[in-house]
């Protein structure tokens, strides 16, 4: 065997640092070749280091394969913030799959496998905002109102960036990923959805790019949708899609609403990749309501079984999905979001049972 893979782990805050402890509990029985690394972050910091994100956790960043981050309340900010920008983790990939027994609001869910691939580092993410009166040496124009920004009144702006090479390194991303799906027996479709009929800089480049892109993957069916339009197809029938590529706030709002129709956030795993690195992290936030009343583990389960793919542990990833997909079938014991009454250590007892 080779040398282990080491995972930097963060837990997080509140109710997803529960979910954090009972998944690497989980993942410590399958007995697999991984060197856990726990880092100064967060409040723990603060007190140790004198502040959140000391230098000593971003070197242990450095020197890892991957990392598996609970989610944040604002403690932990400063270690996602490395691990997406300073690490260059340009795609989103956000999978939404239906599994029997998980509790949607639509009638027929079945058959419902997706995957949102959302660029990560862009659009009104870069987080340059301020006053409208600032732009007005700039004499930018409203092409509604006709007349200089600035001029409109008292009020704030944010700057929405998109570069060519962000949309061409996350498009070829998407396709790339549509062509191993395909070789797994699924469809093998992109489809990009933006505002390019109305933001035609921005949006109309994001879209320009991934047409271009998709000239290259001839084997990939590509389709390109008005953003709204896919919104009510993606509620209407989700089924339809398979890999979906979206600008970083559409990507960001629009997952969330593609997990609702597969169980809802308690479910919804994510993973950041960039060229040389991968951090796993749940979509649903630190759900602070949620702490100590039996928390779905499920999201963190899945994003440890995304981390294991990436680090070449397949069949345990594969192992660990299949297992989960057997408790929910069997349709106990579940937790109290999923119409049950287990507890986060329940679950995870059962998924490790089940493998």
């Amino acid at each position: 065997m080779g040398s282990a893979k080491r995972v930097v782990a963060i837990p997080g805050e509140d109710a997803a640092a529960e979910a954090f402890a009972a998944t690497t509990s989980l993942l410590d029985g399958l007995s697999l070749d991984l060197d856990w690394s726990y880092p100064p972050v967060g409040a723990a910091a603060i007190q140790t280091h004198g502040e959140p994100f000391p230098p000593e956790a971003r070197a242990a960043i450095d020197d890892s394969d991957a990392a598996l981050f609970g989610a944040t309340s604002g403690a932990s900010a400063g270690a996602l913030f490395y691990l997406r920008w300073g690490r260059e983790t340009f795609a989103n990939v956000r999978p939404t799959r239906f599994a029997q027994g998980v509790g949607s609001p639509l009638t027929r869910p079945e058959g419902i496998d997706l995957v949102i691939v959302r660029e990560n580092l862009e659009d009104l993410y870069v987080l340059s905002e301020g006053a409208l009166q600032d732009l007005a040496p700039l004499g930018l124009s409203s092409a509604t109102w006709q007349k200089p920004v600035a001029d409109l009144g008292p009020g704030a702006y944010a700057l929405k960036v998109i570069t060519e090479r962000g949309c061409q390194r996350v498009a070829r991303f998407a396709f790339e990923l549509a062509r191993r799906r395909k070789a797994q027996g699924q469809v093998g479709k992109v489809t990009c959805a933006t505002k390019h009929n109305l933001l035609f800089r921005t949006d109309g480049l994001f879209h320009e790019v991934a047409q271009h892109v998709a000239g290259e993957y001839q084997d990939i069916e590509f389709e390109a949708l008005i953003i709204d339009d896919f919104a009510n197809r993606l509620v209407g029938r989700p089924q339809q899609f398979d890999v979906v590529l979206l600008p970083n706030l559409y990507g960001d709002v629009l997952s969330d609403a593609a997990a609702a129709l597969a169980g809802g956030l308690g479910l919804a795993a994510s993973g950041c990749y960039g060229n040389d690195y991968a951090y796993f992290e749940p979509v649903h936030g630190t759900a602070p309501d949620l702490e100590r009343q039996r928390v779905n583990p499920t999201a963190t389960i899945l994003c440890a079984a995304m981390m294991l793919e990436y680090l070449e542990f397949g069949e345990a990833a594969q192992q660990l999905v299949a297992a989960v997909e057997r408790v929910y079938a069997r349709g106990a014991p579940l937790t109290p979001d999923q119409g049950g009454s287990a507890s986060t250590d329940e679950f995870c007892d059962a998924v490790a049972a089940a493998i």
